[in-house]
């Protein structure tokens, strides 16, 4: 059995209040498969990348607290879920649930101390999902976090996750975008939300052939188009979308 490594992204889930019709957008936009998995008392969609299972998807379930929208919960990986738990709350953090999914694997639901939403520590029984190095087509090739305190943010995850910091861009009178990694590769950037954007959270950038062919997808099959597509350093392409039933994501292609 491999090893399972300390903070790498190895899962993407989508919490939404149709799973049906968000199946039909997301194999839409990015073309991926849909399989139905059974780990629990809840009707679960494993997102199949090729024939690689990256991530799934389910109905909103009645521990989310109510007014929360459709989301995306980003999972790391942890061989230890107690020590990372003890971890998170020795830093601030708060564990909003804790599961047991039978022949998966341990879950713990955390939320950071900086007002940046939340995400998902998973200790596998089996191996961990995902893989080191750059993100394939179809796979999340990004991770950005909207805080209202970048500092106390980084502290958190940094110590957490055993990140490290990559770089660090100036965005002018929005101050620092602070780009981070594990090992050597680059995993995403975090920075100051503004006072006039929405409530801080994480949004994932999916890889795909050309980001502005997907954002057309996306507007054409009931998405939303919140910002771009718009050309980045490094001439690669990105736009920030939303999905029909709310959801918020990110697509990004490169040159």
């Amino acid at each position: 059995m491999t090893e399972t490594p300390t903070g790498r992204p190895c899962w993407f889930e989508l919490l939404t209040n149709d799973r049906n019709a968000a199946i039909d957008f997301y194999q839409t936009v990015f073309g991926w498969g849909a399989s139905d998995f059974r780990a629990g008392e809840r009707p679960y969609t494993l997102w199949l990348n090729g024939d690689a299972p990256i991530g799934g998807g389910m109905d909103m379930p009645a521990s989310v607290p109510k007014g929360v929208p459709p989301h995306w919960l980003t999972y790391v990986s942890t061989p230890d879920l107690d020590a990372f738990v003890a971890k998170a709350k020795e830093l601030g953090g708060a564990i909003l649930n804790r599961l047991d999914i039978s022949d998966v694997g341990l879950i713990a639901i955390v939320g950071d101390p900086a007002g940046g939403g939340c995400f998902a520590a998973f200790q596998p029984y089996g191996s961990a999902p995902g893989h080191d190095g750059e993100a394939r087509l179809g796979e999340v090739s990004w991770l950005e976090l909207a805080t209202d305190d970048i500092g106390k943010a980084w502290n958190f995850y940094s110590e957490l996750c055993a990140w490290r910091e990559t770089n660090r861009g100036d965005m002018g009178p929005a101050g620092a975008y602070l780009m981070f990694g594990r090992g050597e590769v680059e995993l995403g950037g975090m920075y100051k939300r503004p006072a006039e954007a929405p409530a801080p959270s994480w949004l994932n950038y999916f890889r795909v052939e050309d980001a502005r062919r997907s954002a057309e997808l996306v507007s054409r099959h009931g998405g939303r188009i919140v910002n771009g597509p718009m050309e980045v350093p490094g001439d690669d392409w990105v736009a920030m979308c939303q999905d029909p039933q709310g959801a918020n994501f990110a697509v990004h292609s490169k040159h």
